[in-house]
C-alpha cells in the first residue's frame, strides 16, 4: 500500500499516493519498474564478471536538468507490477548469475522493500540487496533500511547549495546528503564494516560515487572534502561520464560538452592528495550513450532470459 501522506524522501510533499495522487517523484499508489537485467558497467566490486542484477524503479524524487536516465526519472516511463513479482524478478536475476539485487533509485518505493526483500530471502534469495541512491535520502530512510540493505552505493553530487537548487531543484541536498551518508557509515558499521568475497566481490559495504561534471570541477573537490569529513577512507568511484542530454546542448553553456581532461584530472588529484586509498576512476570513451541502457522493459514481466 502507497503512503497515504508521503514522506519517503527529504521533499516530505505528503502526496496522498494511496489515493492515486502523484507526488514531486511521479510515483502514485503503483509500483512501476523499467528494466530488469544483468548491468556489466557497475563499479568492479557491483558488477564483476557476472553482472549486477539491476531493478530500475521509474520516477525520482530529484528533478536533474542533465540527467541521463531521463525517460523514466522525469517521463516515469515503466510497467505497472505488483509487489510480488517484484520478488520474482530478484529471484529471477539471482538464477541468471547475479552477483547482487540493485535497487536503482528505489526511494520511493521504499515502504514495499521490507516486505519484498523479506518474502526474496524467504524463498531463496542469497546474494547481497545495493541500494544505488542518489544520495538524497532521509536518516531515518537509512536507518530503518539498515538490517536490508547491504551495500550502499550512493551518489554525492553537490557541495555548493547553489548549485544543487539550480541543477537538481534541491536547496538541501549538501546537508541531506551528509546527514545520509553518516547514517550509512553508522550503518555498515553496526554490522561489521565492509567485507569482500574471495573475488573482490563487495557483500557488504559502500561505494560513494560522484559524476564531475563540466565546469565545476571545484565543487567536485569541495564533494571530495565532505566525503573524506564525513566517512574517512571509504571506496570512491569519481566518474568522467556525464553525457549531455538533448536539453542541455540546447541551453549551451558548459553543460553542453563533456568533462575535460584537465577538469577530471584535477578532481583525481584532489582525491589522491586527500588520501582515498580505493578510488574506481573511468578511462576516456566512457562519455558515451552506451552507458545508458536501454529502458525497453526488459525483465519486467517476465524474465530477461526468458
Amino acid at each position: 500500500m502507497a503512503p497515504a501522506s508521503c514522506a519517503l524522501c527529504p521533499r516530505l510533499c505528503r502526496a496522498a499516493r494511496a489515493a492515486g495522487a502523484t507526488g514531486i517523484c511521479g510515483a502514485d499508489d503503483t509500483l512501476r519498474v523499467a528494466r530488469a537485467a544483468l548491468h556489466m558497467w557497475e563499479e568492479p566490486p557491483i558488477s564483476g564478471e557476472a553482472g549486477s542484477g539491476t531493478i530500475f524503479f521509474s520516477g525520482c524524487s530529484l528533478k536533474c536538468v542533465f540527467c541521463q536516465n531521463h525517460e523514466i526519472s522525469t517521463g516515469n516511463f515503466g510497467l505497472k507490477i505488483e509487489p510480488e513479482r517484484l520478488v520474482q524478478i530478484m529471484l529471477e536475476l539471482q538464477d541468471q548469475g547475479a552477483l547482487n539485487i540493485n535497487l536503482v533509485t528505489a526511494t520511493h518505493y521504499a515502504h514495499l522493500l521490507p516486505w519484498a526483500i523479506g518474502r526474496a530471502r524467504e524463498e531463496g534469495l542469497s546474494i547481497p540487496i545495493v541500494y544505488n541512491t542518489s544520495g538524497y535520502e532521509l536518516e531515518r530512510a537509512v536507518r530503518d533500511l539498515g538490517d536490508l540493505v547491504d551495500v550502499w552505493l550512493t551518489d554525492y553530487k553537490y557541495a555548493s547549495p547553489d548549485l544543487a537548487a539550480k541543477l537538481s531543484n534541491v536547496r538541501d541536498y549538501p546537508d541531506v546528503a551528509r546527514r545520509g551518508l553518516a547514517q550509512m557509515c553508522r550503518e555498515i558499521r553496526r554490522r561489521g564494516g565492509i567485507e569482500y568475497d574471495e573475488h573482490g566481490t563487495m557483500l557488504q559495504g559502500m561505494i560513494v560515487r560522484h559524476l564531475v561534471l563540466p565546469g565545476h570541477a571545484d565543487d567536485s573537490c569541495r564533494v571530495l572534502d565532505a566525503v573524506w569529513d564525513v566517512a574517512g577512507d571509504v571506496p570512491i568511484s569519481v566518474m568522467n561520464q556525464y553525457t549531455p542530454n538533448e536539453g542541455m546542448r540546447v541551453a549551451g553553456g558548459n553543460l553542453a560538452r563533456a568533462v575535460t581532461d584537465e577538469e577530471y584530472e584535477h578532481v583525481l588529484d584532489h582525491a589522491d592528495d586527500l588520501g582515498f586509498t580505493t578510488l574506481f576512476w573511468q578511462e576516456g570513451g566512457t562519455v558515451d550513450e552506451s552507458f545508458t541502457p536501454a529502458f525497453d522493459t526488459t525483465g519486467v514481466l517476465r524474465a530477461a532470459d526468458a
